[in-house]
């Protein structure tokens, strides 16, 4: 048996192990639901073979072929120029037979965008529940729906083990634009770096800070006028969706935080996602048409579709604050990792020092 195949086979077995650990850890209510963990992380190691292999393989697609080849090159990239970590990650691929890896349950009461939490052995606290399966994902959400929260079911085209195995690239995102692929890519790699259990929003606004900085340098290194200007349209589009989620956000805290009735603020609601819907109609036709985030659409708005825009991009600007004053990556990870080891309290307070220092995001559009 190749080293390879030992060194794969030591994975899959490590996956069942820490799966074992995390039932052990978690008591008897929630066998079924780390049951479900360890198997799909499992079945996900197993599927996984190097792109070496992929790349040998004479049935494997030239289309797939190119983007394999792409990858490998953003993973050199995100090694020598962004200080992120040189191991097994992305460099095994995975053929699922399913659009996304991973479905999350975001869930909010009706009257608050504060997200519901859920505590892990390993990740801490965070604000979503995850499962392999759409189906189950869906049975739990409809029963959160019965106690009365708002609920959306998310699916996740990849996500970060925080080193704990060597993350596969898979096909719920290698067909994404170049850019795009960088993007997630460095993402994903930025939580092996630094992450402080139970703040979802210092992990994930720091990994979006490494994304926007890593995919800037990224572009500029490629000298491909083309690829620079399709990016740019795509994160125009973006930052107007992020505008315009951030703009009826504010609108639903003061209705929530107001005067008023339960009833009154319920109908109050309802006209703000109303509201919401009719705008995104009319930037739509501005971007010529672009239909992109329809999917986001897709299922009756609530507050569960909200919650959790904050946690990816309100501390942005305080971390680009921090590399700013840093002397590269490798000086901007040091100075996460220290602010990681803080107390949530004194974490954000210097964060808020930080964003005091940058000037507010421009406002929502029109």
């Amino acid at each position: 048996m190749s080293v390879r195949r030992l060194n794969r086979l030591s994975r899959i077995v490590l996956a069942a192990s820490l799966g074992a650990a995390l039932l052990l850890a978690s008591g008897c209510s929630s066998l079924g639901y780390y049951a479900q963990a360890a198997h799909g992380q499992f079945s996900l190691l197993a599927q996984a073979r190097p792109i070496d292999d992929w790349l040998d393989d004479p049935h494997t697609s030239g289309r797939l072929r190119d983007k394999l080849q792409t990858v490998r090159e953003i993973r050199r990239f995100a090694v020598t120029q962004l200080a992120l970590p040189d191991n097994g990650s992305y460099k095994n691929y995975a053929q699922l037979e399913r659009p996304f890896v991973v479905w999350n349950v975001v869930a909010a009461p009706a009257l608050s965008l504060k997200a519901r939490q859920w505590c892990f052995p390993v990740a801490g606290c965070v604000d979503y529940r995850g499962y392999y399966s759409q189906q189950d994902a869906q049975q739990y959400a409809d029963g959160l729906v019965k106690e009365g929260d708002d609920v959306q079911v998310l699916g996740v085209p990849a996500y970060s083990t925080l080193g704990w195995f060597n993350d596969p690239v898979m096909s719920t995102f290698i067909n994404y634009p170049d850019a795009e692929l960088a993007r997630l890519i460095f993402h994903e790699l930025a939580h092996q770096v630094v992450y402080a259990k139970g703040d979802s929003q210092f992990n994930e606004s720091y990994a979006t800070t490494v994304e926007e900085i890593g995919l800037e340098q990224w572009l500029q290194a490629h000298h491909d006028d083309r690829l620079r200007e399709a990016y740019k349209v795509f994160a125009g589009r973006k930052q107007d969706f992020l505008e315009l989620l951030l703009k009826y956000r504010s609108q639903l805290e003061a209705n929530y935080e107001g005067d008023g009735s339960e009833a009154e603020k319920l109908h109050r609601k309802a006209e703000i996602f109303d509201a919401l819907r009719a705008e995104y109609q009319r930037i739509k036709v501005r971007w010529g048409g672009f239909s992109g985030y329809d999917r986001w659409f897709a299922m009756p708005l609530s507050n569960a579709h909200l919650a959790l825009v904050g946690t990816y991009h309100d501390r942005v600007p305080a971390f680009r604050e921090l590399f700013r004053r840093s002397s590269g990556f490798a000086d901007f990870f040091e100075r996460v990792k220290a602010l990681a080891k803080l107390d949530k309290t004194a974490r954000n307070e210097q964060l808020d020092r930080l964003q005091d220092n940058v000037q507010p995001m421009h406002s929502a559009a029109k």
